[in-house]
């Protein structure tokens, strides 16, 4: 009785691999670009391109291909026009031309997708650089704020995103007029820091620094002013507390004069092209090749 039992049980599941087989065959069938394997290899190895999708591409190993999927938020860059290079980049530095899908954006904090660089939400001159999900912080320089589009930092009042408070701090120049003497422009001190001033050109207002060691001083006439000596500006004089200017000043002209100098006498080294791993066929993040 119990072998009887025993020989059903075996039937059925034999019966139900065939009908789960039988299913995929036929899916393969009628629907070849779902089942994945109606790619063939130009070569026996190589890397191409997915033909819809931008971070999907074909791994040819021994003229067996296999569907290999980018971390999300890169793009396989098919570039090489001898197929040899296996390289996910950013999709933002893809041309992906006709291949326009991608896979579900994956999202983390401050990161749109594991992989990519994004725009601080609330703050116009922050933005992210996120990699397998891990984000780092960059903050332009003062003045400065993320464009989106150029992905790049530019002034903040050529942002769209900024708001009218975060352009130069919230000052607003003089109206046409009130400063005299001015010519093209005019420049005006920061009301809480010594070393940041305003230059004002055409009614916009731009935020700049004086190089470190330096404070900004208001000149004689109105708008006018330049980059001098803590001591030599009254309320400044301990702008920099126990920092040793001198020495500072001093390390900053020989790393200018070994710079200069270096840049004379070699050529400057190409930086290669960043090749982010792929990720395997079931996994978002990027594959560990070795």
């Amino acid at each position: 009785m119990k072998s009887y039992a025993c020989l059903l049980v075996l039937s059925a599941l034999i019966y139900s691999g065939y009908r789960k087989c039988h299913f995929q065959n036929l899916i393969r069938f009628f629907f070849p670009v779902l089942g994945q394997e109606n790619f063939k290899c130009p070569d026996d190895f190589g890397f191409y391109p997915h033909h819809t999708s931008c971070d999907k591409y074909w791994k040819c190993d021994n003229n067996v291909a296999e569907l290999k999927t980018c971390g999300n938020g890169l793009a396989f860059d098919a570039s090489d026009p001898k197929f040899l290079t296996e390289n996910c980049d950013y999709i933002h530095n893809v041309d992906c031309g006709d291949r326009t899908q991608l896979e579900p954006p994956i999202s983390s904090p401050h990161c749109e997708r594991l992989y990519g660089i994004f725009a601080d939400e609330s703050k116009c001159d922050v933005f992210w650089n996120c990699w397998n999900g891990e984000a780092s912080r960059y903050q332009c320089s003062p003045g400065l704020a993320y464009d989106r589009e150029a992905r790049v930092c530019m002034w903040a009042d050529q942002v769209p995103e900024c708001k009218n408070e975060e352009v130069a701090g919230g000052f607003t120049c003089p109206a046409p007029g009130e400063v005299s003497n001015s010519g093209s422009f005019s420049r005006h001190a920061h009301p809480d820091d010594c070393r940041k001033y305003y230059i004002c050109l055409e009614g916009t207002a731009r935020e700049y620094g004086c190089p470190i060691g330096t404070v900004f001083k208001i000149g004689d006439a109105d708008g006018t002013g330049n980059c001098e000596d803590p001591e030599d500006v009254p309320g400044c004089e301990d702008y920099y507390g126990d920092l040793d200017l001198k020495s500072i000043r001093k390390s900053e002209l020989l790393a200018g004069l070994q710079s200069s100098g270096s840049s004379r006498s070699h050529q400057p080294a190409t930086k290669s092209k960043p090749r982010p791993a792929p990720a395997s066929r079931n996994a978002p993040e990027p594959a560990d090749n070795n």
